[in-house]
């Protein structure tokens, strides 16, 4: 227990850092470029990010589940490379005919074609999955914090010179580039010092071999990650598409300060994920003591979204993206179950359930986004965020109940013995 609450202070202090360096460069963008300016931007980042998860695999849960084994460790790292190389050169195509194709079912200019092109190959180049895992293998998340760090600092330092020296949409997306290949640079030079690769280490066939398992593992967990973006990312590309790019910046706003938690979700994922596949029969022990955590954390987080955002939004954002407060409120709500569906997602995966996470986020998506348009047309950004909470309630109403089917058998076992 002393291990997962070291290992989560470290991603706590980098999520810190994070959320309060975020408000800054929040801050310098939506007051440098106004609500509609502002869209844009997000837009295209948004973009960006949404094409980097869906080409990308969950590469460092595998170097943390067969590394651990020894002399897995190069194997695993190999095999994790190997992924996110082919995630790489994928997304470059990828990003060629998606970026020409936005300009027609998003409100983008077609000036802003050639930013937008290579926002999202320089965010795919910057995949980190493999040293990551490296890091989390070798429990250096003092590391990971450290080269986590980068990228908001970077943004924040960016975003003041783009807001003195280039201050339009495509002043702030080159720092924003920037910033990621910074970030990137950042985690493969701390984990260079502990897996050393040459290219015969580099193979999609050499752990496959050893575990039949991993493509079953790296299919289930990567597609749960993919539906994870669909649901965040493609969510601010689908309110822009339906509403304009105002609405979809005012929405980036509300996720951005009412879903802090949901980056608080993904520490907490990535320091207990290596701790269950450590300690298996400690596993659901463990996994109650952070329910009792994300419990209240989203305790205290919904009252100070809902008493304390009006004013947040005015102070960072402006008057003008006032109007996002109702919506930010219910996306911390949203944000707290997240927070609970990460605890019980990364016990699913460690318990050898990969695919059910997956069963359990897509359901709710697609039922969900059936009825997008109706919501966002008839409450405007209300209704996305209705959307966002009904589609994170639905999954941790699932997750819920599997992991409950997951401690009967294993109090079943405890009394057996």
């Amino acid at each position: 227990m002393e291990t997962i609450f070291r290992n989560l202070g470290w991603l706590l202090v980098s999520r810190g850092i994070n959320a309060l360096l975020s408000l800054i460069y929040l801050a310098l963008t939506t007051r440098t470029l106004g609500l509609e300016d502002f869209g844009y931007f997000t837009l295209i980042v948004v973009l960006a990010q949404a094409l980097a998860g869906f080409v990308s695999f969950n590469g460092w849960q595998a170097v943390v589940r067969w590394g651990v084994e020894s002399g897995a460790a190069r194997a695993a790292t190999g095999f994790a490379l190997a992924l996110d190389l082919a995630s790489i050169v994928a997304g470059a195509f990828l990003s060629l005919g998606l970026t020409a194709l936005a300009c027609i079912w998003l409100p983008l200019p077609d000036i802003l074609f050639w930013p937008a092109f290579g926002l999202c190959v320089v965010t795919i180049a910057s995949i980190r999955s493999t040293p990551t895992g490296v890091l989390r293998l070798y429990e250096r998340y003092d590391l990971a914090a450290k080269a986590d760090a980068v990228l908001p600092v970077t943004r924040a330092i960016g975003a003041g010179l783009a807001a003195l020296f280039a201050p339009n949409v495509a002043g702030f997306l080159i720092a924003w580039g920037i910033a990621e290949l910074a970030c990137a640079a950042a985690f493969w030079k701390y984990s260079a010092r502990y897996v050393s690769i040459d290219m015969s280490d580099i193979s999609l066939t050499r752990l496959p071999e050893q575990h039949p398992d991993v493509w079953q593992f790296i299919l289930g967990t990567s597609l749960s990650r993919t539906l994870a973006v669909i649901s965040k990312q493609c969510m601010v590309l689908l309110v822009g598409a339906l509403g304009g790019a105002a609405l979809a910046g005012g929405y980036r706003v509300a996720s951005q300060l009412g879903q802090a938690l949901v980056q608080l979700g993904e520490a907490v994922s990535r320091a207990i994920y290596p701790e269950f596949v450590r300690t298996k029969d400690a596993a659901i022990v463990l996994s109650n003591k952070i329910t009792v955590l994300c419990l209240m954390t989203g305790a205290v987080a919904i009252p100070a979204a809902h008493w304390g955002g009006a004013w947040a939004i005015v102070a960072l954002a402006g008057p003008e993206f006032v109007f996002v407060h109702s919506a930010m409120v219910i996306l911390s709500i949203a944000g707290a179950l997240e927070l609970l569906t990460s605890n019980w997602e990364s016990l699913l995966v460690a318990r050898k359930k990969a695919f059910t996470p997956f069963v359990l986020r897509v359901l709710p998506l697609v039922a969900v986004l059936a009825f997008m348009p109706l919501l966002i047309s008839n409450y405007q950004l209300t209704g996305a965020a209705v959307a966002a909470l009904l589609i994170s309630a639905f999954s941790a109403v699932g997750m819920g109940l599997a992991v409950k089917l997951i401690k009967v058998e294993y109090n079943a076992q405890e009394r057996a013995i």
